[in-house]
């Protein structure tokens, strides 16, 4: 059992880890630098061995920071013309669960997982719900939890890349009429913001750290009330520590541990977000909305990830944003009740 201070040692040695990946990655103009520089360099040292650690309240500070940050671009500009995209948002839920009934099948062919844990590896939710419900159904919770790892690092270091190309093709953003940083109404909205958090957590809703202030923010945003602007740095903090967290999940086994599934888990991920960016072109052409935007919203990754690429990048924040919720939100609900239906059909047809 570790000691509290091995515990603060290996903390603070994961947070300057982080640190300095991030200002390398900014050095480097690498492309959102605050959380891919400190997920790489984070990764790169655990998988080497590195005893370094992220607690638990660094990830939720960070997706705290990203849903406050989110919630701010919902003016109610931006909800009516959310509202003629719904048919759009509606694909993104119903493409999400065909993913998953083919990565299921890839992974059951090629991988050779059971039914239950190919289920939930292929649900394209984030890594934590999709290991609790793994969990709960008796499937094998850490091949579930390492299908989604090599995911998200892929999307999520891939992307970026791609995407930067798309950077002056972004959308203008219609952020709130407050741009400037007013000390009292940013403590008024990030109070508002933890209450929102504590209390999805509460309920225990998925997602609650990003998804409660997100909530909160953009319905203060969509009721015209504009406390204050998010200084540069908080947004910086909140991906240096989704980063950290991200890479902290890595180590030392890991490249050994099962070679076939991360391969198949690898080639699966590259080709669900090729047929994303197909998807998108056709989308964009059917539309006259920005490829860059659709591709973003379709793409497996986490809600966090893509969310912070639109939002560094401009590629419209609210339309991604939407699309990535309202998917996170049908995998986590229909992921549980669908593999509970088709073991009662088997068991009704043997």
């Amino acid at each position: 059992m570790l000691s509290l201070s091995d515990d603060v040692r290996r903390a603070a040695l994961g947070g300057a880890i982080a640190l300095l990946g991030a200002l390398l990655a900014v050095w480097l103009h690498i492309p959102l630098p605050w959380l891919l520089g400190s997920l790489i360099l984070t990764a790169a040292t655990r998988i080497a061995g590195v005893r370094s650690r992220c607690p638990v309240a660094f990830n939720k500070a960070g997706r705290w920071v990203i849903g406050v940050s989110l919630g701010l671009y919902f003016t109610p500009q931006v909800a009516s013309s959310l509202a003629q995209h719904w048919p759009l948002i509606a694909l993104g839920m119903a493409y999400a669960m065909l993913l998953a009934v083919l990565g299921c099948w890839i992974y059951r062919r090629w991988a050779g997982l059971d039914l239950r844990t190919a289920w939930f590896a292929a649900a394209i939710g984030s890594a934590s719900e999709m290991a609790n419900l793994a969990q709960r159904n008796g499937a094998r919770v850490d091949q579930v939890a390492t299908v989604h790892s090599v995911r998200v690092m892929l999307v999520v270091v891939t992307v970026p890349f791609a995407f930067h190309w798309f950077s002056q093709a972004g959308t203008p953003s219609l952020l709130a009429e407050v741009r400037q940083v007013q000390w009292p109404g940013l403590l008024t909205l990030a109070l508002g913001a933890l209450g929102a958090a504590l209390a999805f957590e509460r309920l225990r809703l998925p997602n609650g750290w990003m998804l409660g202030p997100l909530v909160f923010v953009m319905t203060v945003t969509l009721l015209g009330w504009h406390f204050s602007a998010l200084p540069a740095w908080v947004s910086w903090l909140g991906q240096l520590f989704i980063g950290w967290s991200l890479g902290d999940k890595y180590r030392p086994d890991f490249f050994r541990s099962a070679p076939r599934l991360l391969s198949v888990v690898a080639v699966l991920t590259l080709g669900m977000m090729a047929l994303s960016a197909l998807l998108g072109w056709v989308l964009a052409a059917l539309t006259q909305l920005p490829v860059a935007t659709l591709i973003l919203g379709l793409t497996p990754g986490g809600i966090a990830e893509m969310t912070i690429t639109a939002k560094v990048l401009g590629l419209g924040v609210p339309l991604v944003t939407a699309m990535q919720v309202m998917r996170m939100l049908c995998v986590v609900l229909l992921t549980g009740p669908l593999y509970r239906l088709f073991l009662q059909a088997r068991i009704r047809e043997d």
